[in-house]
């Protein structure tokens, strides 16, 4: 990728890592030392943990909202998941800002 795509990516990234951490409450300042590139050790683990949870989706805790959050945290660190995990959480926001426009009035 060209620098400029680059730099676009990981901006789009970067926002919706925001806004993601905002929209569960409790965990953005747990996401944020998740995100220092001291934390790749910790990260990837709690990562997988996070998506092969969101698959367990029947039981009490686990739900499908793990899996775009351990996306989020592999995406980290492949920045070729950057893009493509930035516009599914576009796409999901749009979708679930529907339905409550929809349902809610």
């Amino acid at each position: 990728m060209k620098p400029r795509i680059r730099d676009h990516a990981r901006n789009r990234f970067d926002r919706q890592f925001g806004r993601m951490t905002g929209f569960v409450p409790g965990l953005g300042r747990p996401m944020q030392r998740l995100r220092r590139p001291g934390a790749a050790l910790i990260r990837l683990p709690i990562a997988i943990f996070l998506i092969l949870g969101g698959f367990l989706a029947i039981l009490p805790f686990f739900g499908l909202w793990m899996i775009p959050l351990g996306l989020l945290l592999i995406a980290i660190d492949l920045p070729a998941l950057q893009t493509p995990v930035a516009g599914a959480i576009i796409r999901g926001r749009r979708r679930v800002g529907y339905w409550r426009r929809r349902l809610f009035g």
